[in-house]
């Protein structure tokens, strides 16, 4: 299936707000798809399948609202020890789900039920060999996440990354890892990828689920603030550095852990909701503002980096041959 990135002209930058677990909802996924850029949130963001439903309705309910909006898309574990994953499938395909973000395992029938109901599924993947399977069952497009991304991360660079994925299929490819801007944006589609995954730039958001705690945490932060480490649930992921600090863990002792040890403590127990996860991107949020004022400040950042960039190239050494 050919997808169309701008899904009709409803997209006005390629660009999808990824699905934060505990930080994205229906109200941010509404902001960003009223200004032109896909919003999402997973299902596992709600406690029960009753709230998932819910949340799904209050999305049709305010893009029903809107005058032509971008598409939103919801986040699924497809993967067999996501008990909920049978029933939240069913719900996705009720509401027929524009575009489902799979993640964790890649089943051919998931796709195949999705496509039957016209929408499209798009696939995490961290390595080739991922992107093959990915790919082989069905997938429409593949969400390459690269070193830097926020929370459960890959880690290889994304050129490499992208490079070895089009060594074993030609899909389309969204980039995720460390990317904040417009600017990012264009950086990726000239390495080949057809769109981009921005979550860590959007915590400090009015409309999200982030307290403001953590909304100031983020805003004080740098890229050296980032903590790699797998001991925290046993998954390569990065972690808000000072937030570990504040409950109690030494960076600098999980460091020195063998691999495969897992921090065992309270703290560690309490990981997903005080210890905070963010991207190498962190360091380009600078105030707590609205979605929608960043996805138009992130669409005005693209659009003159194409101008700028179209500009250039006219007097490259390349033109000129040409």
């Amino acid at each position: 299936m050919l997808i169309d990135f701008t899904f009709g002209g409803r997209l006005k930058v390629p660009l999808i707000v990824s699905p934060m677990f505990l930080v994205s909802n229906p109200p941010l996924a509404l902001a960003c798809c009223s200004r032109g850029v896909m919003g999402s949130f997973p299902a596992h963001s709600t406690r029960t399948r009753e709230v998932f439903s819910d949340w799904l309705q209050d999305m049709e309910r305010g893009l029903a609202e809107m005058d032509s909006p971008a598409p939103y898309a919801v986040n699924l574990v497809v993967h067999p020890t996501n008990e909920r994953y049978p029933g939240d499938l069913d719900l996705c395909i009720q509401h027929k789900v524009p575009v489902v973000l799979t993640s964790k395992g890649a089943p051919d029938d998931v796709f195949n039920r999705i496509h039957d109901y016209g929408g499209v599924a798009f696939h995490d993947i961290a390595s080739a060999r991922h992107a093959e399977k990915a790919a082989a069952a069905g997938a429409d497009a593949l969400i390459a996440v690269c070193a830097g991304a926020g929370g459960h991360t890959g880690t290889i660079n994304p050129f490499a990354l992208l490079n070895e994925v089009r060594q074993v299929t030609d899909k389309p490819v969204i980039l995720a890892g460390g990317m904040s801007t417009g600017q990012d944006i264009l950086a990726a589609q000239a390495m080949g990828a057809s769109a981009c995954y921005f979550g860590t730039r959007f915590i400090a958001t009015r409309e999200c689920l982030s307290d403001d705690v953590t909304q100031q945490m983020m805003i004080a932060a740098t890229a050296k603030d980032i903590f790699f480490s797998a001991a925290l649930d046993g998954a390569p992921a990065n972690w808000l550095r000072p937030s570990l600090i504040n409950e109690g863990l030494n960076p600098d002792e999980i460091a020195a852990y063998a691999p495969g040890k897992r921090v065992m403590n309270q703290a560690a127990k309490a990981r997903y909701s005080k210890i905070k996860s963010a991207g190498h991107g962190v360091g380009m949020i600078q105030s707590v503002e609205s979605a929608a004022n960043l996805c138009d400040r992130i669409i005005d950042e693209y659009v003159r980096a194409r101008m700028s960039f179209g500009e250039s190239l006219k007097d490259s050494p390349v033109s000129e041959m040409g």
